[in-house]
């Protein structure tokens, strides 16, 4: 590793002076890809402004229509939480598959949504469920979050300090997961909201999308048929040694099909 300052702030005001006095800063909340990054000597940041030491940053609650979760909250409380359980259990499940059990016990959805890793499973659930993103700012639609490629709407300064979820009429994640990292090579959750049917897709391009033409199918037949029956464009998908664009548009649809079959 490159030397930085380390700062480990109590709140979310110093973890924004911090930062906002740092050369080059970076925040690290469960540190499962800065980490890495890091010890590779792939980023050389200034400095590190840890997020572990802000409590009002964990937790999870029920609030209004829904389940509020703290960006510091670990992937494995997720999973276990008999709130989300009740509430959403499709989320708690697609936490359950997110790596293995470290990497459970240390990531954050926070942190997971602020990469936002092109394969990573908490974007799917953020897109699909039409949650909010809320930072030290302003509260961002999900459908206004993502970018791209480990791009998003986040601004210089700007921390996630929560997500909330609205309550779906009905919704499940289905993911086929690389066997070795078990990031999804295609992962699809599916939710009946009060706004409609969505579709979210990880893994297949350059970052989490909805498929219009599946939530369009579903609107008008919501059965694993109508999921299974759209085919999608290849040329709209990656390619690389796990698998081909078309395998992964035919992925899609299949891992549809299973979500509206659970739902």
């Amino acid at each position: 590793m490159h030397n930085f300052n380390y700062h480990r702030p109590s709140n979310v005001a110093d973890a924004v002076k911090a930062l906002g006095g740092a050369g080059d800063g970076k925040i690290i909340a469960g540190g499962m890809t800065l980490v890495p990054t890091l010890k590779q000597r792939l980023a050389a940041p200034s400095d590190l402004v840890d997020l572990n030491g802000i409590a009002d940053l964990s937790g999870i609650k029920s609030e209004g229509d829904g389940i509020t979760i703290g960006a510091m909250t670990r992937h494995a409380e997720v999973a276990a939480s008999s709130a989300v359980k009740s509430a959403i259990p499709a989320l708690a499940e697609l936490a359950e598959l997110i790596g293995d059990r470290q990497v459970r016990n240390r990531g954050t959805i926070g942190g997971s949504l602020a990469n936002n890793d092109p394969a990573a499973d908490y974007p799917a659930a953020v897109l699909g469920l039409g949650a909010t993103i809320r930072t030290n700012k302003r509260e961002i639609a999900a459908d206004d979050f993502f970018r791209g490629l480990f791009e998003t709407a986040l601004e210089e300064g700007e921390i996630i300090t929560a997500v909330h979820f609205p309550k779906p009429e009905a919704a499940a994640y289905r993911k086929f997961a690389q066997p070795a990292s078990r990031f999804a090579l295609i992962g699809v959750l599916v939710a009946k909201t009060k706004g409609g049917i969505r579709v979210a897709v990880t893994g297949g391009g350059n970052g989490v999308f909805r498929a219009k033409e599946i939530e369009s199918a579903l609107s008008a037949n919501f059965t694993p048929a109508a999921a299974k029956g759209v085919k999608l464009d290849p040329a709209d998908f990656n390619g690389d040694l796990h698998g081909t664009p078309e395998y992964r548009a035919a992925l899609v649809s299949t891992m549809a099909a299973r979500a509206v079959e659970a739902c």
